[in-house]
């Protein structure tokens, strides 16, 4: 339960404009994507260099983050190509935001 309350973070990384991209779920963004840059946070986004934070969005609960997170993953890519370019048009690292 003390889960629920803590929040979390949906969040789509790409190796470049329009290119590869990976939908995440994570409580800690900041760490999650540094892990992901360095190699280490999942075996697609190492595989494909996807090291570009380009889409994020806070949620109240992690377990409503995940069920977002599953839902973006259904959606087409053109849908989440939209979704990245109403927030971020230059598809830009937001990474250096967080820090």
């Amino acid at each position: 339960m003390e889960r629920e309350r803590e929040g979390g973070w949906v969040y789509i990384m790409a190796n470049r404009y329009r290119g590869t991209i990976y939908v995440g779920v994570t409580a800690h963004l900041a760490q999650r994507v540094q892990q992901h840059r360095s190699g280490d946070g999942s075996d697609f986004c190492a595989r494909y260099g996807l090291s570009r934070l380009v889409w994020a969005e806070r949620g109240d609960d992690i377990l409503g983050c995940i069920e977002h997170e599953k839902r973006l993953k259904r959606w087409r890519r053109q849908w989440k190509f939209d979704l990245i370019e109403r927030g971020n048009p230059e598809w830009q690292d937001l990474y250096a935001l967080l820090t």
